[in-house]
């Protein structure tokens, strides 16, 4: 799909100049005048605070950063310059066709004694929810910035979804006595109802920076940077992101707002990124391999995968990214032909992707990224990454505009956690950064991601089917295995679902499985049938880390995802995002009994619905339902 830009109206992006010479209060509200940020002085101290409806989201706090000096005091406003902008764009692929961007902005410029140039703090106001960054000036030389004042003092009793490092376990605490540093997206419940997310944007040449429980500031946070970053003026830093919502799927849908704060796709022909979904080989043998190009021919997969041990040990320094080398402990036999592999794949129309450890690809970049494109290679996987500091911040973006180069696509594993970077370079199509199934995560896990770590952007979740001991399965019983048994804690209809619910443009799909673990199964062409990307989202209910119910839809198909937490529950499903007067054939797959007559013990119904049905869904602990709609009459939609 090309990217572009349409312009709502001509002259959307207003601006005008406003002297400040005796002005301390500077508000900026968002288009819907639902959100306003306003920023002020005091005594010399720049002060912020974001309101929804009137309601509190962050009280008065501080501003601030230091570098070359400190910006947190002794500062007076010395221009406001406002801007709007009202604009829809295009995205290569998303979780939707269309991306609204619209704005409120102001520009604030602040003075310092008699220090110049100034620093500009850079403020939006967003239907969505707020964004603000640090701007210094042409003329100020050498950065070195050592910390940020930032930071976000919220109302009494508010809630925080709290996770120490990208793949870590959520736990829902209070504002105090945190057993580390928060990573981001933190999710917030706010008193009064509200929901918000304290996230960053634009973090391309910088350092991570986590949330911290300020000293002595009660209910306030504090922005933790990996260490000190160094560079030329002018420079802006990331974007500092407060996002509001009256519902915690709000969170998912508004999640577009961290694109929104990066630049648009700087790929001139994208033709060549192709979402889809994938396997992996784990055999690392040819004969294996094209056993897995026929099944995912089959099943409608667009690619496979080759995973660690294709060139040797992964962690070992002699090993060479650019020739096949089998680590002998994952096959002795050493019989993998990748080149006999990818051509017989792309004869098929699948698409090949190899996974590299950061330790080759630090050292080989340059060599083997054309060699891979010269091999038909198709996407490259970055294993166990180094992620914070600035350095390998910009390594890390820096690699995967020279994969574009070579027009391959990317998916970056362990910690590294989107900032909306894919808006500007799509050819990264996902990333790890999460709690997936190679952790073997309980129901509660599953149902907060959505709210919480999927906010940041697509999540690469690994979603595996057949990783399990089918012999006397019962899916009204998962919760009775052993909390780390090494096996899936959630019934066959939850795995179906998160192919819907958790978003990724590259979907691996079977991630434990071999082709001879399936039997065919009538549900798998849930699986066949479902995209990974989407011309629009909702999320129709749910409660953090207890049930979710997401609906997207591709063309003039509906595919809905229902995931349930560890209690049992029924929910009534409404289908009133369909268009009104138009019948659909319902698909429903939906967790059996004992007496379903398969392994996977899933049933499949199909049913005429429309826009007035309501759907009881009775649903086990840790158990999942999917639904395909297509139209009754295709066509005529």
């Amino acid at each position: 799909m090309k990217y572009r830009l349409r312009l709502l109206c001509a002259g959307l992006l207003f601006c005008s100049m406003q002297s400040a010479a005796a002005q301390e209060t500077v508000q900026t509200l968002s288009p819907n005048g639902k959100l306003a940020i306003t920023v002020s002085l005091q005594d010399g101290a720049p002060r912020y605070e974001v309101t929804y409806q009137g309601k509190p989201v962050v009280l008065e706090s501080a501003l601030g950063i230091n570098g070359n000096g400190d910006w947190s005091r002794g500062m007076r406003i010395a221009g406001v310059t406002r801007s709007s902008r009202d604009t829809l764009w295009t995205p290569v692929y998303g979780e939707r066709s269309e991306i609204p961007d619209r704005y409120n902005q102001s520009v604030i410029r602040f003075a310092h004694g008699k220090r110049e140039p100034g620093l500009e703090l850079e403020v939006r106001a967003y239907d969505e929810g707020a964004a603000f960054r640090y701007l210094f000036l042409e003329g100020g030389g050498y950065l070195h910035i050592t910390g940020e004042a930032t930071e976000f003092t919220l109302p009494e009793g508010t809630m925080a979804y709290f996770a120490p490092f990208a793949q870590a376990v959520h736990q829902k605490l209070p504002l105090h006595d945190w057993p580390g540093e928060a990573d981001r997206p933190l999710t917030l419940e706010l008193p009064g109802g509200l929901y918000g997310a304290l996230a960053e944007a634009e973090v391309v040449d910088y350092v991570r920076t986590k949330f911290k429980l300020a000293d002595g500031k009660p209910n306030t946070l504090a922005c933790s940077m990996y260490g000190a970053v160094d560079e030329i003026a002018p420079f802006a830093t990331p974007w500092r992101v407060v996002m509001v919502a009256e519902q915690p799927g709000q969170l998912i849908e508004n999640n577009y707002l961290l694109l929104n704060l990066n630049p648009p796709c700087a790929i001139d022909n994208p033709w060549w990124i192709k979402p889809g979904k994938v396997m992996r080989e784990v055999t690392l043998s040819t004969k294996g391999a094209r056993e897995l190009v026929d099944f995912a021919v089959k099943r409608n997969l667009q690619y496979i995968e080759f995973d660690a041990g294709w060139y040797g040990h992964e962690y070992e320094k002699i090993s060479d990214a650019s020739r096949v080398n089998v680590d002998p402990r994952r096959n002795p036999n050493n019989d993998l032909d990748l080149e006999e592999v990818v051509r017989y794949a792309n004869d098929r129309g699948i698409g090949v992707w190899v996974y590299v450890n950061q330790r080759a690809l630090a050292a080989q970049l340059d060599t083997i990224l054309p060699l891979y494109h010269k091999w038909g290679i198709k996407g490259v996987k970055f294993g166990f990454v180094q992620v914070g500091s600035q350095m390998w911040t910009k390594w890390m973006h820096d690699a995967v505009k020279k994969c574009a180069e070579n027009q391959l696509m990317v998916d970056i594993h362990d910690e590294y956690r989107p900032t909306g970077f894919s808006r500007t370079y799509p050819n990264l199509l996902t990333q790890e950064g999460v709690r997936g199934n190679e952790e073997m995560p309980d129901a509660t896990n599953n149902l907060i991601l959505p709210f919480t770590r999927y906010v940041a952007g697509p999540a690469d979740y690994t979603i595996s089917y057949y990783f399990r001991n089918f012999d006397g399965y019962n899916p009204q019983m998962i919760d009775t295995l052993a909390p780390k048994a090494r096996a899936i804690h959630a019934t066959s209809g939850q795995q179906l679902a998160m192919a819907v619910v958790y978003y990724s443009p590259l979907q691996f799909l079977y991630w434990y499985d071999r082709p001879s673990d399936s039997r065919d199964e009538p549900e798998l062409e849930f699986f066949d049938r479902v995209p990974t990307v989407w011309d629009e989202t909702k999320v129709l209910q749910g409660k953090i880390g207890e049930y979710i119910t997401t609906a997207r839809r591709k063309g003039d198909e509906w595919f809905v995802g229902v995931m349930n937490g560890l209690q049992p529950r029924t929910l009534d499903i409404p289908f009133n995002f369909l268009p009104a007067g138009k019948k659909y054939v319902a698909h429903i797959y939906r967790d059996g009994t004992m007496k379903t007559p398969t392994r996977t013990k899933v049933e499949v119904e199909t049913r005429t619905v429309d826009a007035n049905t309501v759907l009881p869904a009775k649903l086990y602990g840790s158990g999942g339902l999917a639904i395909r709609l297509e139209p009754a009459e295709p066509g005529k939609r």
